[in-house]
């Protein structure tokens, strides 16, 4: 009898769960928007709310359920504490992807002191996702001076 693994094939030690009202139309604009690729969907017998999914964006699972009210489980409401890192190849062509898709920018999209190019978007369901591509490796020293820089206010 050969052992299971404590960490499934495929997953990473975390693994965003996001609870969402409207499970199935959230995976297809997340798929619309991100490239994700539905692993699979649980739905409760006869409806389609979503019990528990799992898909991937890029080489990364993502799992998912519906809200579930009499349990206490729900998704964001006005704002969310999480915002969920999205490193890619070429951060413009995927923050259009996703601003085409109906995602609101939170934050524009631009190079930063750290050596991100980097913005903030909320999905449709409440999620804020950044989204970045690495472009510079930048000392320590060097991105203290860049942030003491990049906060310093006019006085």
């Amino acid at each position: 009898m050969s052992k299971v693994k404590p960490i499934p094939e495929g997953f990473h030690t975390i693994t965003p769960h996001l609870v969402v009202k409207g499970g199935k139309e959230a995976m297809a604009w997340y798929g619309r928007a991100f490239g994700a690729v539905e692993m699979w969907c649980n739905t409760m017998e006869g409806t389609d709310h979503v019990m528990n999914a799992c898909m991937m964006i890029g080489d990364s699972p993502v799992m998912l359920n519906d809200e579930f009210p009499d349990h206490g489980c729900l998704g964001p409401g006005e704002t969310t504490p999480v915002t969920i890192h999205l490193y890619v190849e070429d951060v413009d062509s995927a923050f259009e992807r996703a601003t085409k898709a109906g995602a609101e920018v939170v934050f524009p999209l631009a190079d930063q002191f750290w050596g991100d190019r980097y913005g903030i978007v909320k999905d449709p369901f409440g999620h804020t996702w950044s989204l970045g591509t690495h472009i510079e490796d930048v000392p320590p020293e060097e991105m203290a001076e860049r942030s003491k820089q990049a906060f310093a206010t006019e006085g």
